[in-house]
């Protein structure tokens, strides 16, 4: 479940709660009890970095995943051609 960042409009009360995606946002401050209790937009506390998750990864096999093959063919961009760009 994700952790959502609350604040108070009123008196400035902060707290994050733990609520899962399909929860109704909160509104009412549990400090004043006033309902200008909103959701703050923030940063994720995780960040995906690397060229990407392979069948092969964390099975303790001792040898790297394959690359993938990268063709001298392929349109500037790297949509392979199969955009709407390259349509028509």
């Amino acid at each position: 479940m994700p952790i959502y960042e609350y604040r108070c409009d009123s008196c400035g009360f902060q707290k994050e709660h733990l609520q899962k995606m399909s929860d109704e946002p909160l509104t009412s401050c549990p400090s004043c009890s006033q309902g200008t209790y909103v959701k703050q937009v923030s940063a994720a506390g995780f960040q995906l970095k690397g060229t990407g998750w392979y069948a092969t990864d964390f099975k303790g096999s001792g040898t790297p995943a394959p690359r993938p093959a990268e063709t001298a063919s392929a349109p500037a961009g790297g949509c392979g051609g199969a955009c709407a760009c390259h349509a028509g």
